[in-house]
């Protein structure tokens, strides 16, 4: 284990917890500090709940020591996008109209995220009412891309992908209309995925289209984002729109080191003019060793 943890994959974090290397506090104060460091700077969180997720993490301690049985990311900090409700913290979807809105209820996929203990650190920067691609059009001001403050982090879940890259979170939750978890996690250098429509719960989320919007994960792994999604994802009797059938295997999936024979499709385009050096000689060298791996 790295001595900053915050560095961390949430599923090294995970091991971690389980093997009492480290507690839930000591984690969710190491991301808390690292919010309290930086974020003046990155602007990924609008609002921070140190009291809630220190109070979350101490739960979860408790209950380890006890010898409970616990859920693989209890104890494993995530921020989540300012457009979820979120009972007793204030949710403005990046919005002064809702500056001082307190939900009385949470988003299905909080409750899911409380019930497996895992400590929300807060809720991230986006652009008001998710219009935008760039999280530059926040009420509350832009966020920035940690790689270069000069730069966008994407949009409108900007400040997820940005917190996540700055370490201040080893995962949080997005969502996406149009683009607006993988965006960001193209311009951060993070892993975004949209999940299938109906796949995750869309209760208690603020629409922009609901024919399209969908709850995802933003992390800096692949098995990180599969570990995530199998804890928001299922049938959600709440949500209309809901895929009423389990979770499909997406941990074992993110878990499984052979692809020989697998089926992968690769967009040609991306190899074209328009992208910097470095970019197109990694998404070469990807495609190789795909195809030497015998996929």
């Amino acid at each position: 284990m790295s001595p900053d943890i915050t560095r961390e994959s949430a599923a090294s974090i995970a091991n971690a917890l389980s093997r009492k290397e480290v507690s839930a506090v000591e984690v969710t104060q190491a991301h808390l500090d690292r919010i309290g460091a930086v974020d003046g700077d990155v602007h990924a969180f609008l609002h921070v709940d140190t009291e809630g997720a220190l109070a979350a993490a101490r739960d979860v301690d408790a209950r380890r020591a006890a010898g409970e049985e616990l859920h693989v990311l209890a104890g494993v900090p995530i921020a989540v996008k300012d457009i979820a409700a979120t009972q007793g913290v204030p949710t403005t979807v990046g919005s002064r109209i809702l500056e001082h809105w307190i939900p009385p209820y949470d988003a299905t996929i909080v409750t899911r995220l409380r019930a497996a203990g895992m400590p929300i650190l807060g809720k991230t920067n986006m652009d008001e009412f998710a219009m935008g691609s760039s999280t530059e059009h926040s009420a509350f001001g832009p966020s920035h891309n940690p790689w270069d403050l000069d730069r966008i982090p994407g949009g409108s879940g900007g400040g997820s992908a940005a917190a996540v890259a700055a370490f201040e979170a080893p995962l949080a939750i997005g969502t996406d209309t149009g683009g607006s978890i993988r965006q960001p996690a193209a311009v951060t250098g993070t892993v975004g995925t949209k999940p299938t429509y109906g796949g995750v719960s869309r209760y208690g989320i603020v629409a922009l289209a609901s024919s399209l919007d969908q709850v995802g994960p933003v992390s800096r792994t692949v098995l990180d984002a599969a570990l995530l999604h199998a804890v928001i994802g299922g049938h959600d009797p709440m949500d209309s729109t809901s895929i009423d059938a389990p979770v499909p295997p997406v941990v074992e999936a993110a878990r499984r080191a052979d692809v020989k024979g697998m089926r992968i499709g690769v967009v040609k385009e991306l190899g074209g003019e328009g992208y910097q050096q470095g970019v197109r000689t990694r998404f070469e060298e990807s495609v190789q060793l795909l195809v030497d791996a015998g996929a």
